[in-house]
């Protein structure tokens, strides 16, 4: 970044933990710009041996600075000879209702998590619970019980090593079981690695508006009727106390799809901003709006537009490339992404960006700015496609079909002329990103299109030694006001965070942004929890009438409490820092707590536990701790003469202790435990079965903290 400001620490630590590279034969990384250097350098890859010389100083300036963030995957996985995917996310396949059609989703969407890629499924084509399974002569089960094994096939991923899974599920406002999915996550554990979005249609928003009924249906049979707004008040209402679920106007989405000629949409990825088709994929990058203002905090403050052009136009052909160089876990997912060449450039650190120009957040000055720039990068991206498409030749569903679009008849007709006469090298271009863990890279810049959360916050950090200390963290904006004008400096009026601003605020800029991007946003507009039930659900018809293609909400609630704090002596995570999502490095970071003490001697249970697979029975010891005088469990040891497996039930009885040691409710422990399947099948253990060790271990913890 040009602006002369030190780089913050955790800026430092978060590149060097998860960015950072050293292969067996190739020496650690040790600055971030060595990082620039291998990304530009596998980027290049995919250019005419004759060019690429000037194409990487090209590729290699626009992330100089921080002035192009390539998304996380990318990042991590450029040039470092690992067998993984460089998309972030992914769409997965039509699920077939049947259960081999089931089961190979479920295998492609984790051999698609294994290469370290997000997915998202539609669960509408599976039939209902309750339907007949004819050639059975039994009922269905539903979608929510075949999620559940998506649910722990992620938890199987996770634990082998992988980073935190990311999984979004999509289940149509007409399906019979809506009613189940809307409150799925409502039980403790439940569902824990799915984000929830419903696809409501505009006929059921008319219904709505009307009063009327609504037919729940599945293959052209009618299940049951309700009346439409009861039904729009009960996804409002789970939205309202537990955050969840979300909404995609998903008629909106492919209405205005550029590629609505070849290609519907029924899902999104995890994190929103991408709604794909089948095997559609993420390829992700975001411009750093901050890089690119001129005179910071003074009358002459700018944003140099003539510099982000010509950057977004680098961006454009940088995430061309990445689909030519990336491995993909699927070969469907190759085909679709070389078919139509979806690129998605986006903006980050534009809430700091406003801060420099002296903008408020969400004001009628700042809509007009985020337009003007939004109008910028569009032009610059789809001029550059199109000079790539004369070039090497457009996507190959390119046609006259997309001239008739609705997406293209919304152009400005000098790039109608453009792509008229060179064609288009890629099929959509915009998409707003979280760029939560990139913008903490690039000096803790405000992520995404988001407002600053806070200017300033402590972090908790463990040491090597297990001791803690303590360090500051601060808003770039923030700092950088500070470093020019001093560090006694009153905070200017426009100087406002997420719990200054209205949940208006919010929309008008999501609202501005959304005309100039051809894929999606990924946006959360967070609310006071006092805010009245009905002001709330307002915030979505909104979001419907100003043309949005979804809207997420958070409101910190009884039942589910606040994700941040924002007092500068809350403690955050021990280890990586408070995040908004970035597809599958969607890691929001709690608040982390000291573990309880240990007394000398505690008082517990053990348990005989004989699986039918081992010669040898199993003791499950815990023990108890009165916590405010409640009693609950503190600590789990399991003893046995089989040899097998002892580092892994050393390493299963450690975590769950150090679980039960911070954490407040503990109830989802055993709820985890219990849907862990083992691969060749469960016992039956007195008369009940059992899926899993791990699973009857669960069943132990639960019964003991009845």
């Amino acid at each position: 970044m040009s602006h002369l400001i030190d780089l913050a620490p955790i800026s430092k630590e978060i590149w060097s933990s998860k960015y950072s590279f050293a292969g067996p034969n190739t020496p650690p990384e040790t600055t971030i710009e060595q990082s620039w250097d291998r990304i530009a350098a596998t980027l290049v890859q995919a250019e005419p041996k004759n060019l690429q010389t000037t194409i990487e100083r090209d590729f290699r300036s626009a992330l100089q600075d921080y002035k192009f963030l390539p998304a996380g995957r990318f990042q991590a996985g450029a040039g470092t000879g690992r067998g993984v995917t460089l998309f972030n996310c992914f769409v997965m396949g039509t699920i077939e209702d049947s259960m081999t059609g089931i089961y190979a989703a479920l295998s492609d969407a984790a051999l698609t998590m294994q290469q370290g890629g997000g997915v998202g499924m539609d669960f509408s084509t599976i039939r209902p619970k309750g339907a007949p399974v004819k050639s059975l002569g039994s009922d269905a089960s539903g979608p929510l019980s075949f999620m559940a094994n998506w649910h722990t096939m992620c938890e199987t991923i996770q634990s082998a090593g992988s980073r935190r899974g990311a999984m979004m599920g999509v289940l149509r406002c007409d399906h019979p079981d809506i009613d189940d999915f809307i409150t799925a996550k409502q039980k403790a554990g439940s569902l824990t690695n799915f984000n929830l979005s419903v696809a409501v249609t505009d006929p059921f928003i008319k219904a709505v508006d009307a009063d009327g009924d609504w037919d729940l249906v599945f293959d052209g049979k009618v299940y049951r009727t309700v009346k439409a707004r009861d039904l729009w008040d009960k996804i409002m209402s789970a939205t309202y106390d537990w955050a969840e679920p979300g909404v995609i106007f998903i008629d909106r989405v492919n209405t205005l799809n550029p590629l609505s000629y070849c290609e519907t949409i029924a899902a999104s990825n995890p994190c929103g901003e991408q709604k794909l088709p089948p095997y559609g994929a993420c390829n992700l990058g975001s411009l750093n709006l901050t890089a690119f203002v001129d005179n910071p905090f003074s009358d002459q403050a700018v944003l140099n537009t003539a510099q982000l052009a010509q950057v977004a136009q680098t961006a454009t052909h940088m995430l061309d490339a990445v689909i030519d160089v990336s491995n993909f876990p699927l070969p469907q997912q190759a085909d679709e992404a070389r078919s139509k060449r979806r690129i998605g450039i986006g903006v980050t650190g534009l809430a700091d960006t406003f801060l420099m120009l002296g903008l408020r957040y969400g004001s009628e000055a700042s809509c007009v700015a985020v337009r003007e720039w939004m109008s910028v990068i569009r032009s610059a991206a789809i001029t550059k496609s199109a000079a790539m498409a004369k070039e090497k030749g457009s996507f190959p569903t390119f046609g006259p079909a997309y001239l008739e679009t609705a997406y293209f008849k919304s152009l400005p007709p000098d790039l109608q002329d453009v792509i008229r006469e060179n064609g288009l090298r890629n099929g959509q271009h915009l998409s707003i990103a979280p760029t939560g863990t990139i913008s903490l890279v690039a000096n803790n810049i405000s992520s995404s299109i988001e407002p600053v959360f806070a200017f300033e916050y402590t972090r908790k950090v463990r040491e090597d030694d297990s001791s803690f200390r303590e360090e500051q963290v601060s808003d770039y904006a923030y700092r950088l006001f500070k470093h020019i004008h001093g560090s006694d400096a009153s905070l200017p009026d426009h100087f406002v965070t997420a719990q200054d601003i209205e949940p208006a605020a919010h929309l008008n800029i999501q609202a501005a942004v959304q005309p100039f991007v051809d894929a999606s946003i990924s946006k959360t507009i967070n609310v006071p929890e006092d805010t009245p039930f009905d002001v709330f659900q307002n915030i979505y018809r909104d979001a419907y009438e100003r043309g949005l293609k979804g809207c997420t909400t958070y409101r910190p609630s009884p039942t589910r409490g606040s994700v941040l704090s924002v007092e500068p002596t809350t403690p955050q995570a021990e280890d990586a820092p408070a995040e908004t999502g970035e597809g599958p490095d969607a890691e929001l970071t709690l608040q982390t707590l000291e573990p309880l003490p240990r007394p000398t001697a505690l008082h517990g249970t053990t348990y005989k536990l004989k699986m039918p697979t081992s010669d040898h029975a199993h003791y499950v010891t815990i023990n108890d701790h009165v916590v405010d005088g409640v009693q609950r469990p503190y600590e789990i040891f399991i003893a046995t003469k089989d040899a097998r497996n002892g580092s892994l039930l050393a390493a299963l009885t450690r975590m769950i202790s150090a679980v039960w040691r911070r954490a407040g409710d503990i109830s989802f422990v055993a709820e985890e435990l219990q849907q862990i399947a083992d691969a060749e099948g469960g016992q039956w253990i007195d008369g009940r079965y059992v899926p899993s060790f791990a699973a009857a271990i669960g069943k132990i913890i639960e019964d003991h903290s009845a």
